[in-house]
């Protein structure tokens, strides 16, 4: 697989450095793309990149997968316009192994193959490494005018920030050039990934390595994701879309990729899934015959979500979505977590009922007026009841002097009542 010509027709390339192609058509060779542990989780704004290291071990290429123990100490200052915290060296380590089992689901590292993915982490070669050592030895070589060009440098001293910059983040480029220069030696790396607002740094190791070690090694980066109307991709209400399902559950994630528009999921289903090109135009040209089906987004959302979590969290997900948007069963109902539960009725109304009067049971009609006032008179909810408007836990209630009881409680503490197709309410047991 051309792995340039892969990444081309997916939209996947906004620069690349010459002869990068003629490279990895030439022989088998290792790149790098670094991710900061900042959190001991990937959000889908790392997915980019991520796509990008499985594309090239799926071409034959090893990919390096560098933590940034060193420079996440520091900060990039690329698309900041302020310093971040500093992180200390024992949240760095639990941080990196989190991120190291998240990969593992896109990238091979343990399989008996030439091209198995490679972690580490550029605190291992810059803990040891002395101030005076590295102004010596790497700083001679690139001049301040050189660094003062780059877009990061620039846009930070332009004005456009109050904050001004650091000397600490001045110097971050060098030392990103310097974990390029490290790993073309240690592991023949000769290619380096990233976002578009990377590519000054990445420059930097090139310049690093052709005058250092007179080697020439080559840059690829992907356009900044955005959404088609103009929104920053992967920021919800709630903050950023987690891989990690403590702090964004299957279900939520899930709904975030079928919720996309019709032209973010033509975009997104070429960059995070590696369907096809046939497989995707076929989507397409279906999305375009019948785009109420939403063909795309539903085809997106099972990708990524069997990728990132699991056929069963999928499967979870679907039917969780179908509770509130069709055909559901109390079976189905039953089936889900109380995370989810919880996330599917996030905001309609709530009823808080004391589980006492559902140990005796207490009759459908006095719990949804009198108990919880889901109806405003019981001789409204009595010609609701006959004219098959009324479910209590995605059953129909035929009866509506029926006893409800304990039996009724959804994880021993939730009862959802329906009235209409739409309108729901959740009675709280406590």
């Amino acid at each position: 697989m051309n792995f340039v010509e892969e990444l081309r027709w997916r939209g996947m390339i906004h620069d690349v450095m010459p002869g990068t192609e003629e490279q990895l058509l030439k022989e088998q060779t290792s790149g790098y793309l670094g991710i900061d542990p900042t959190a001991d989780s990937l959000h889908i704004g790392h997915l980019v990149g991520v796509m990008m290291l499985k594309h090239l071990q799926r071409s034959g290429h090893t990919p390096i997968v560098l933590v940034g123990g060193a420079t996440g100490m520091i900060g990039d200052p690329s698309m900041k316009s302020a310093e971040r915290n500093l992180l200390d060296e024992q949240t760095l380590r639990h941080n990196q192994e989190a991120i190291k089992k998240q990969l593992a689901k896109f990238l091979d590292f343990e399989g008996d193959i030439p091209n198995k993915a490679i972690l580490v982490n550029n605190y291992d070669w810059m803990k040891d490494f002395s101030f005076l050592s590295f102004i010596r030895d790497i700083g001679k070589h690139i001049t301040v005018n050189y660094m003062m060009a780059k877009d990061s440098v620039k846009k930070r001293l332009s004005g456009e920030s109050s904050e001004g910059m650091s000397f600490t983040e001045f110097s971050y480029q060098l030392m990103q050039g310097y974990d390029f220069l490290h790993l073309y030696r240690e592991y023949g790396c000769r290619l380096q990934m990233g976002g578009s607002d990377q590519w000054g740094n990445i420059t930097t190791g090139t310049e690093l390595i052709r005058r250092i070690a007179g080697g020439e090694a080559f840059a690829l980066v992907c356009p900044l994701i955005t959404k088609a109307d103009g929104g920053k991709f992967g920021k919800t209400e709630s903050g950023n879309v987690w891989l990690d399902s403590r702090y964004t559950t299957p279900y939520r994630f899930y709904q975030f990729w079928l919720n996309v528009s019709d032209t973010d999921a033509e975009k997104y289903i070429k960059i995070f899934t590696s369907l096809s090109k046939d497989e995707i135009d076929s989507l397409v040209a279906e999305q375009q015959a019948a785009p109420h089906l939403r063909p795309l987004q539903k085809r997106l959302a099972e990708e990524i979500t069997v990728m990132v979590h699991s056929r069963e969290d999928y499967d979870m997900a679907v039917s969780a979505s179908e509770i509130l948007f069709g055909k559901s069963t109390s079976q189905a109902l039953r089936s889900i977590d109380e995370t989810t539960f919880l996330q599917v009725f996030d905001g309609v109304p709530q009823f808080n009922i004391s589980k006492n009067l559902l140990t005796e049971g207490m009759k459908a009609v006095d719990l949804l007026t009198e108990s919880a006032a889901v109806f405003p008179s019981k001789g409204e909810m009595r010609k609701t009841v006959q004219a098959g408007g009324v479910s209590i836990n995605k059953d129909k209630l035929e009866d509506f002097e029926a006893i409800i009881d304990n039996s009724y409680l959804i994880a021993d503490k939730y009862i959802l009542a329906q009235r209409g197709k739409k309108n729901y309410y959740l009675l709280i047991a406590e």
